[in-house]
């Protein structure tokens, strides 16, 4: 009796496999586990601390639809000093990340609209388009470009029916970051042709060479750009489930209407929780970041001793992708990997056709979990 619409959409496949690594843990198996997209440290003291004082406060009942005052400016102001987007206050809806995407493509999809899609990418794009009616259309990226999305691909892939561009930088699951100058190239093309852009700057905080810009912030773009954000990846604040949208005062009130008919607002504490997360003191944020970049270049080195994968060095986010030698789906080798090694990796094809050849690998472990899991995998793979 479900929804066609329904029928037609695959289940996550970080989720499915998140789903059964917890049920192989508590069967009593030691899985080590690179599968999910969340930092594995503890929201910082500060932050909980903020979220405490408003729960005693009474601070518990329904907040605006697009969220307290405070916490608009404050994102606001993030947004317009540390990337040089002009917004204000007013320009800022509150919203899970991942709720700001759906709501989104189900304010602007309409049947048949086709919007286009770096591939690989996150793997819930996808789903967000064809609920809301749309029609994906994936634009290659490729391993010899570190995934960097060619501005003349985009353009070639544009036809009479293309609404939107989604972009993602730092990419999930490349870790690419796309430079400045190609950013600027993607947003005249967009404005050129009057397509919308959904920007998802979730790992934004997260970069390691070179820092992260906003497409939002070139001359005349705002106006044609959706800016998704949020505090889940920058404060290990995952399962507070708080983000926001960013964007001009029409477009909030679009998306706002169905927030407002769905979620009504953002949990109210961690608002205020989220105020101190962008206003207070930043070092256990700085501090990860750090611990991230160590890990990356430890997980980089142990692969590298890997004869069948070959791996680019991502500027950003917490991921590698692998390229691996042997003639076998990625699907099957994830499953190999965790059942013969008990190691959970993320199948290449779960991002998109061209992840096939590939696996993701998330280094948000320790690094006693990345030496031996990486082992594992080196170990298993010598069997073929």
């Amino acid at each position: 009796m479900v929804s066609k619409r329904l029928t037609e959409i695959p289940a996550s496949g970080t989720i499915a496999i998140s789903n059964l690594v917890s049920q192989m843990k508590a069967e009593g198996i030691d899985i080590v586990s690179f599968s999910m997209g969340e930092p594995d440290f503890t929201t910082p003291a500060n932050v909980i601390d903020a979220c405490c004082d408003s729960l005693r406060e009474g601070f518990t009942h329904y907040t605006p639809s697009t969220g307290i005052p405070e916490l608009r400016k404050a994102v606001a102001d993030q947004t317009r000093n540390v990337n040089g987007v002009p917004c204000q206050a007013s320009n800022v809806l509150i919203t899970p990340c991942k709720q700001a995407i759906f709501l989104t493509a189900l304010a602007y999809i309409d049947p048949g609209d086709e919007v286009l899609l770096p591939d690989p990418c996150w793997v819930s794009y996808e789903a967000c388009i064809r609920l809301a009616g749309g029609v994906p259309v994936y634009v290659p990226t490729f391993f010899e470009d570190g995934f960097v999305i060619d501005p003349a691909k985009i353009e070639a892939a544009i036809t009479p029916r293309t609404k939107m561009l989604i972009l993602n930088t730092p990419s999930n699951p490349t870790g690419c970051v796309i430079p400045s100058d190609i950013l600027k190239q993607i947003a005249g093309i967009c404005m050129e042709h009057g397509i919308k852009v959904l920007s998802d700057e979730i790992y934004e905080s997260i970069v390691y060479e070179g820092r992260h810009t906003s497409i939002a912030s070139f001359p005349g773009m705002f106006d044609n750009t959706i800016i998704v954000s949020g505090l889940s990846k920058s404060h290990a604040m995952t399962g507070w489930r708080l983000g926001w949208a960013v964007a001009p005062e029409d477009d909030i009130k679009a998306i706002n209407k169905l927030q407002s008919h769905s979620i009504s607002c953002a949990v109210s504490f961690v608002q205020k929780a989220s105020v101190e997360a962008i206003c207070g003191r930043q070092d256990a944020k700085d501090d990860m970041v750090k611990e991230f970049r160590r890990r990356r270049d430890l997980a980089l080195d142990l692969i590298s001793e890997i004869p069948q994968l070959e791996c680019n060095v991502p500027n950003g986010a917490f991921y590698l992708v692998p390229r691996y030698s042997m003639d076998v789906p990625s699907a099957k080798l994830a499953e190999t990997l965790l059942t013969d090694a008990h190691v959970a990796v993320t199948p290449g094809s779960a991002f998109g056709p061209g992840g096939e050849g590939f696996f993701r690998i998330s280094y948000a472990a320790s690094e006693e979990q990345i030496r031996e899991g990486i082992s594992r995998i080196k170990n298993c793979l010598s069997q073929f």
